[in-house]
C-alpha cells in the first residue's frame, strides 16, 4: 500500500494539535478539505485513527501508533529529498548558497565572481531564508554553503571562517526622541520596546536583543519580525527600536527609518560556513577559498574545508 506523504503531514499536524480547527489553519487549508484527507487516510488503512468530540480530535490505539511512526517515516522522506535535491543540483552544476538578509554585504558579488573564475560552467543559487532559520538552509540540507551573521545555534557543528567584521547600529523611527543623535549609549534605549526575531531562532534572538550587554535589565519585546520588511515596517510603525549590522544602513534605507553608532554592544561578525558531515566536496571548498582570497582572509593555504 503506498499512502501520500502529504496525507501522513496532515495527520500529523491534527495529532499534535488535537483539533481539526486548529490544524487546519496552521496547514493553511479549510477544515472540510482536511477533514476529507484524514478519512481518505482511514479508508486507505482500513482503521479510524481519531475519536471524534466536541472536545477536539482525540487518538485512538491505531491512531497513536501511527502518531509515533510518522515523524521518523517523514523525516527520512525530507532527508531523501533533500539529497536527491542537492545530487541533482549539482549535476547541473549549481552551487546552492544560503544566506539571511544582506549576505556578506558588499563582497557578495566578488566572491561569485570569484568562484565563477575557479568554476567555469558553474552558476551560484542564493537561497534566502527567513530569520528563524539562522543556519539559512545548512542545517536543513537546503544549502550547500552559506554566508551568515555569527555567532548562530548550531555553529559548533559546522565549518565556519570569519570573512568581515563591523559595529552594531541601532535602528529606530525616524521620530524617535534619539534619533537626531549621532552615536547613541545602548544605556539609553534598555528600557526601549525592541524588535526581535522568532523564538525558534534561539539564542540568536538574544544576541540581536543584546542580552549579554544588559546586565540583567530585562528585554521588552514590541513585535517580532521573520525577515527584513517585516522588520522595516515594525520599526517605521514605531513598535520597537533594533539592533542592526552596520551595513543594514546601506542596503536597506528608508526615509521613515533611521541607523545610528551605537555604544556598549559587541561587533557582529560576517563568515561563510559549510557542513562537516561527510566528505565536503570540491565544489563548496573551492566556494570557502573563494570567500577567504576576496575577504583578506588569505587562500586555500590559510583555511577553510580540510
Amino acid at each position: 500500500m503506498d499512502v501520500d506523504t502529504r496525507l501522513l503531514r496532515y495527520f500529523a499536524a491534527v495529532a499534535e494539535e488535537g483539533h481539526l480547527t486548529r490544524a487546519a489553519e496552521r496547514l493553511f487549508i479549510s477544515q472540510p478539505a482536511l477533514t476529507k484527507q484524514i478519512r481518505q487516510l482511514e479508508a486507505l488503512l482500513g482503521t479510524e485513527l481519531f475519536v471524534r468530540s466536541r472536545n477536539g480530535m482525540a487518538l485512538t490505539e491505531a491512531g497513536a501508533a501511527l502518531a509515533a511512526a510518522v515523524p521518523g517515516v517523514l523525516r527520512a522522506w525530507d532527508t531523501a529529498l533533500r539529497t536527491t535535491t542537492a545530487a541533482a543540483e549539482r549535476a547541473a552544476r549549481v552551487l546552492r548558497v544560503g544566506f539571511v538578509a544582506s549576505a556578506a554585504n558588499e563582497l557578495t558579488q566578488r566572491i561569485i565572481a570569484e568562484f565563477a573564475r575557479r568554476r567555469p560552467g558553474w552558476r551560484v543559487r542564493m537561497l534566502q531564508t527567513g530569520w528563524e532559520d539562522p543556519t539559512a538552509g545548512l542545517a536543513g540540507g537546503e544549502a550547500d554553503v552559506a554566508l551568515l551573521r555569527l555567532p548562530f545555534p548550531g555553529q559548533e557543528d559546522l565549518g565556519v571562517e570569519v570573512l568581515l567584521t563591523e559595529d552594531r547600529w541601532l535602528a529606530l523611527p525616524a521620530t524617535h526622541r534619539l534619533a537626531g543623535r549621532e552615536v547613541i549609549d545602548f544605556s539609553d534605549v534598555l528600557d526601549e520596546p525592541f524588535v526581535a526575531t522568532p523564538e525558534a531562532s534561539g539564542w540568536w534572538r538574544d544576541h540581536w536583543l543584546a542580552v549579554e550587554e544588559r546586565g540583567g535589565h530585562p528585554v521588552t519585546v514590541g513585535a517580532v519580525a521573520s525577515n527584513p520588511d517585516e522588520w522595516l515596517n515594525a520599526i517605521a510603525n514605531g513598535y520597537g527600536v533594533s539592533l542592526t549590522p552596520e551595513a543594514t544602513a546601506r542596503f536597506y534605507r528608508r526615509p521613515d527609518v533611521v541607523y545610528r553608532p551605537v555604544r556598549g554592544v559587541s561587533r557582529s561578525r560576517v563568515g561563510v560556513a559549510w557542513s562537516r558531515t561527510g566528505e565536503v566536496p570540491q565544489v563548496v571548498r573551492d566556494f570557502v577559498r573563494s570567500a577567504l582570497l576576496v575577504s583578506g582572509g588569505g587562500d586555500a593555504a590559510r583555511g577553510g574545508p580540510g
